[in-house]
């Protein structure tokens, strides 16, 4: 069974502000004669969220780091619920191999983290 990323004590992925980019890929061939031709070198475009997390309690940054271990920084999948729709995307990863996070005090913990789409 496929790893699921985790969610905070209020049931969220994410926080406020938080950042969604979407990303084609468009392969263009240019001819000598100044013409192109192109395509797309994978149909669905991929996304790509960018998690800040503030204001976490030890418990919620515990978690988080006890995930990104067994994810092994990118070298996992795991399935992602979209914070702006709602669906699950099955096919997700981390995109870095290093998680920082402070601790301020009680409820004062803070890290971030970015979960791309991956092409099934």
């Amino acid at each position: 069974m496929a790893a699921t990323f985790p969610t905070l004590k209020s049931g969220a992925v994410a926080q406020y502000p938080a950042t969604k980019a979407i990303r084609y890929s468009t392969y263009v061939v240019r001819f000598l004669d100044g013409s192109d031709q192109r395509y797309r070198q994978f149909t669905p475009p991929l996304r790509r969220w960018t998690i800040k997390l503030d204001m976490l309690d030890e418990a919620e940054l515990s978690a988080l780091e006890q995930f990104f271990m067994a994810q092994q920084g990118r070298f996992e999948t795991f399935a992602f619920v979209d914070p702006w729709t709602q669906a699950t995307i099955a096919s997700c990863s981390l995109d870095q191999d290093s998680l920082e996070f402070s601790l301020s005090g009680e409820a004062l913990g803070a890290t971030s983290l970015v979960v791309v789409e991956n092409r099934t």
